[in-house]
């Protein structure tokens, strides 16, 4: 629980303030201005700009005021579009056929399109039938207004998750994605910016390459506390002439299948304001970056969706296309932690997943004041332990375990959980 009072002093105390510059601005390619888009990942699907994944396989019982109720939300929130993340199950292109089908209901003053990340860990590309996926997406949705072109070339924006080992027959992984390309063409002109997992010093010598998209950047791997987050680096230094950067932002990471059913359980450590700070880091970086995705609208299953939870266990990814900071007018706390120590025991028949040791027993702050004040950080009412912080008027990040009261309602914090839960409980101020 957080309270403010009245500032009593200017020191910052152990905060980690942050005052609020110029948020993502307009990327400019040569010879015109280009939109920054802010995307997000839905069936599992993703969006441009500020785009967000949206997770094909999630939205199976999605009907489509499903995906009205979903567009109208994310565009709420400045969000450009959903990147539709499909893989090789038929059903999941009449879902989508259903969210092309909701946006006829906005008016044209609703800036939200969308574009495909086709799932390669799902969909063969080893023959040339398999290409026959992607014309069966492209050939019913590329008329659609709500289609993403790029704004410099007009081509019609394709993606990928994966796909560095498929060949479609043509004996490599580079000759088999130009040929793709070249019979995506013929239905129309496409541009395509995959997520391979390959070394970016490749890049050049991939002539089907309109740009790439760095899908690892979505959790840390390499540091434990305060990673780096560096990796775009590598990808930016070989996407010369024009080429697109997609950029990928995540808040969390925890999956917890056994071996009787997908066999995926662990954690990527998401500590540190890592959702704070990757976006902190993005707009630093706004002149370099065409495009961000958030990773995702609605995978329920890896922990790290941003949406309402609904459907059958979505996925998503998003764009950006904010110019300036937003002002702060409203004084709110953000607040997140996991229900449980990270060392409990429990009767979970699934173990505790890989990395559990790699996160913090931690509870997490972000504050957005109008003007500096003094937040009281407690457990609960009437405890004696409370910590005090000076902060400035701003964005400031604070963590143990506030200008408003944020009072997680129904949130415990376990010593004997029933299954172990890596997630994060996350509350807001009103």
């Amino acid at each position: 629980m957080s309270e403010a009072t009245k500032p009593t002093k200017d020191s910052l105390s152990e905060a980690n303030s942050l005052q609020l510059p110029r948020a993502f601005d307009f990327i400019r390619p040569p010879g015109r201005g280009l939109q920054g888009f802010q995307w997000t990942s839905n069936p599992e699907v993703s969006e441009v700009g500020e785009h967000s994944t949206q997770v094909a396989k999630r939205n199976y019982p999605y009907t489509i005021n499903d995906w009205y109720q979903d567009i109208k939300l994310a565009a709420s929130q400045n969000i450009d579009g959903f990147v539709l993340n499909v893989g090789a199950e038929d059903w999941q292109r009449q879902r989508c056929l259903d969210c092309f089908a909701a946006s006829k209901r906005f008016p044209d003053s609703t800036n939200f399109q969308f574009f495909f990340s086709f799932d390669m860990t799902s969909i063969p590309g080893n023959s040339v039938d398999n290409i026959q996926v992607f014309r069966n997406y492209l050939s019913a949705t590329y008329q659609s207004p709500r289609m993403f072109k790029h704004p410099r070339t007009n081509g019609v924006v394709v993606s990928t998750f994966s796909g560095e080992n498929c060949t479609f027959g043509q004996g490599s992984m580079e000759n088999g994605w130009a040929f793709l390309k070249s019979e995506l063409n013929k239905i129309v002109p496409i541009y395509f910016i995959p997520a391979f997992f390959i070394n970016p010093a490749r890049y050049p010598n991939i002539s089907a390459l309109d740009g790439a998209f760095n899908a690892s950047m979505r959790m840390p791997r390499s540091q434990i506390e305060n990673a780096v987050l560096d990796s775009d680096t590598s990808h930016l230094e070989n996407l010369k002439n024009g080429r697109t950067f997609m950029a990928a932002v995540s808040p969390w990471f925890f999956t917890h299948y056994g071996p009787d059913s997908w066999n995926k359980n662990w954690i990527y450590r998401s500590d540190d304001w890592l959702f704070v700070r990757r976006w902190e880091q993005l707009i630093s970086m706004r002149d370099q970056i065409d495009m961000a995705q958030i990773i995702s609208w609605n995978d329920y299953g890896e922990s790290h969706y941003i949406g309402p939870v609904k459907g059958a266990q979505p996925n998503s990814q998003a764009w950006v296309d904010d110019r300036n900071y937003p002002p702060i007018t409203k004084d709110r706390v953000f607040m997140w932690a996991r229900p449980h120590p990270r060392d409990v025991t429990s009767c979970d028949h699934v173990a505790r997943p890989n990395n559990w040791q790699l996160t913090d027993d931690t509870a997490w702050m972000v504050v957005f004041a109008t003007a500096p004040a003094t937040i009281n950080v407690y457990t609960w009412d009437g405890s004696s332990a409370k910590q005090a912080f000076d902060i400035k008027a701003g964005v400031t990040k604070l963590s143990d375990m506030a200008v408003a009261v944020c009072n997680p309602v129904a949130y415990r914090f376990e010593s004997r959980p029933g299954v172990f839960n890596f997630n994060a409980y996350v509350s807001m101020s009103p």
